[in-house]
């Protein structure tokens, strides 16, 4: 791929972003203003079931490899916890009790041991790992934008998007330190939030069926052509004509019933959506799915809220969840959301161009810590009682991953005795993030684009696909 940078446009950004405009729907339709419209970039052109796409399923905070998928049975009492090992499908590999169902298909996906960064905070962690920027430092806004707004953007260059669905969707996607940076909105997901459980959850303002709020629309949108072919003769750049095109497509959105269905998980049988579990986490996952089976490029689904424990993540300090009273509580969920979108991406024939990976922004101390609680609540003791907890560890952690034509089955890298660091297969961030680079199809190593001092970066500094991980 040539070198590709970012065009700064000829006009004054507009109040809107992508997102903003996504969700303003019929009510706000008629005032959106001409550079608002420019910025709508939904990304990738042609049939968008042809493009390879990505579902991150992201687990902030951090998940404690000791306790999943790296288990140490033989350390010692101070660092190993509670748990026993169960054998997996895969000769020889064992995980921790807690996962029964991803232990049975192991096959399915391949082990990443040997994950290390160097940021010990959230902030610079989830960075770190996201974007590769190699600050160690917590920050309250990334510098770097995040590998999912990089690949909509870069998609979105290659011409208009033909499928009515946004390229990039968030479905309670992760919010905290992570970010478009110098991309701007436009390249922000559209975001779903709420609990997909419920049964009256609905994603607004798109796929309207009501004629007559149709015909509302189709009023709107003349009466705002009708006055901007006042200003045509001034228009020297060509900027009406591009807003034609993106107001279509904002159009579409609105309007097409396609969009409507993919977002509606009633269209699920009973026993589908009982194999991801009738929970928050099971249903985003299944949402996850129907949305790159429609065309979506590009998904990200944060597994936090109620589910995680009292604090709602992963982030299992003693003073926020007795540890293992918070793995117990939360992996039944997870252990069945990610073994029932792991299966039904390889049943649904999906598995050549989904990528899935699923990861943390690193593991928990393999040594136990023990702290008084600060509150009392699921997974967590009253206040002042003194429970373990493992703190933050970025030297080593695990993710998993599946589809995207990969070889599965395997285990990649291996840490030390107790957990604490990587002795075999080092990967670090920018490997991760070439890995998926390398599945979207973008050329990490020559593409860069024009951060807010109009200097052309990098997407990563170095690293390298993983090969195991590439299809």
């Amino acid at each position: 791929m040539s070198q590709t940078r970012k065009q700064q446009p000829s006009i004054c950004p507009g109040p809107f972003g992508r997102r903003g405009f996504m969700q303003l729907g019929l009510a706000g339709f008629a005032s959106l203003s001409l550079p608002g419209i420019l910025r709508l970039r939904a990304a990738a052109p042609g049939p968008a079931a042809k493009k390879t796409a990505v579902i991150m399923v992201w687990l902030p905070g951090g998940l404690s490899h000791i306790d999943s998928y790296d288990p140490k049975p033989d350390a010692g009492s101070e660092y190993r916890g509670p748990f026993g090992t169960i054998p997996t499908k895969i000769p020889g590999l064992h995980f921790t009790e807690l996962l029964p169902r991803q232990a049975a298909i192991a096959d399915k996906f391949t082990l990443l041991r040997s994950m290390r960064q160097f940021a010990a905070g959230h902030p610079a962690g989830s960075m770190q790992l996201l974007s590769g920027d190699p600050d160690t430092r917590d920050k309250p806004q990334p510098s770097y934008p995040d590998w999912m707004s990089v690949a909509n953007y870069l998609r979105a260059q290659e011409g208009p998007r033909e499928n009515p669905l946004p390229a990039y969707v968030g479905v309670s996607p992760p919010t905290s330190y992570t970010g478009q940076a110098y991309l701007g909105d436009a390249y922000a997901p559209f975001v779903v939030n709420g609990d997909p459980n419920l049964p009256t959850f609905s994603v607004p303002n798109i796929g309207l069926t009501a004629e007559s709020e149709v015909h509302r629309l189709d009023r709107r949108l003349a009466l705002r052509q009708n006055l901007d072919r006042l200003d045509r003769a001034f228009d020297r750049h060509g900027e009406l004509d591009a807003m034609d095109q993106f107001e279509s497509q904002a159009m579409t959105l609105l309007t097409s019933p396609d969009t409507k269905i993919a977002f509606d998980l009633t269209k699920e049988d009973d026993q589908t959506r009982d194999r991801y579990g009738r929970n928050s986490w099971g249903q985003q996952l299944l949402l996850s799915r129907r949305l790159v089976e429609a065309g979506v490029d590009i998904v990200t689904s944060s597994l936090h809220g109620p589910l995680c424990g009292r604090v709602g993540n992963w982030d299992d300090h003693a003073v926020n969840h007795h540890v293992f009273d918070a793995m117990r509580f939360r992996a039944g969920a997870y252990d069945q959301a990610v073994t029932a979108l792991i299966e039904d991406i390889y049943e649904r024939g999906l598995d050549e161009r989904v990528l899935v990976v699923v990861t943390g922004e690193f593991g928990r101390t393999p040594k136990i810590s023990y702290s008084p609680s600060t509150g009392q609540g699921n997974a967590s003791a009253p206040a002042g009682t003194t429970q373990p907890g493992r703190d933050h560890w970025p030297r080593a952690f695990s993710n998993i991953w599946a589809g995207g034509g990969i070889e599965t089955g395997r285990v990649i890298g291996a840490t030390d005795k107790r957990g604490e660091d990587v002795i075999e297969r080092i990967c670090g961030p920018d490997d991760f993030l070439a890995t998926i680079y390398h599945h979207l199809g973008i050329d990490y190593n020559n593409t860069t684009i024009d951060d807010f001092s109009g200097r052309p970066t990098r997407i990563i500094n170095g690293g390298s696909p993983i090969p195991e991980l590439i299809g």
